[in-house]
């Protein structure tokens, strides 16, 4: 039975975790992204994020986003820098042609930093995209 259950291996789709200006309170905030690089529209994105470390964990944050267009990115939430310390894991769930899809993408402590930024094409913006 057990040998009959097909799990799908999620591609083109990622997390990333930007540093950007936020025009509206004139600061720099890091923001996290979800990016669809598919051809196909993504259904019912479902995106559970936690922070935890061997002696702290923060509360669970949930984000739904019905319909990520083929080849688009949503802007998911704001995280504060203090989190940085632990380790940050978003776990994406989203239905694809009606299959349903599951991965978990992890940010490690420690390496978001000003100093690890790259260009993230898929945005146009400097970040660090998840494991």
């Amino acid at each position: 039975m057990k040998k009959d259950i097909i799990i799908p291996k999620v591609t083109d789709v990622e997390v990333a975790i930007v540093y950007e200006f936020n025009d509206i309170y004139n600061t720099n905030d890091w923001n996290v992204y979800i990016i669809n690089n598919k051809n196909v529209d993504l259904e019912m994105v479902v995106i559970v994020s936690q922070g935890f470390s061997d002696t702290k964990t923060t509360s669970l944050l949930r984000k739904k986003i019905e319909k990520l267009p083929a080849n688009s990115f949503a802007k998911v939430e704001l995280i504060q820098p203090e989190l940085f310390t632990l380790n940050n894991r978003f776990q994406v769930t989203f239905f694809e042609e009606n299959r349903l899809f599951e991965k978990t993408f992890t940010f490690l402590e420690n390496t978001i930093t000003e100093s690890t930024l790259e260009l993230i094409s898929a945005l146009d913006k400097r970040g660090i995209l998840a494991q």
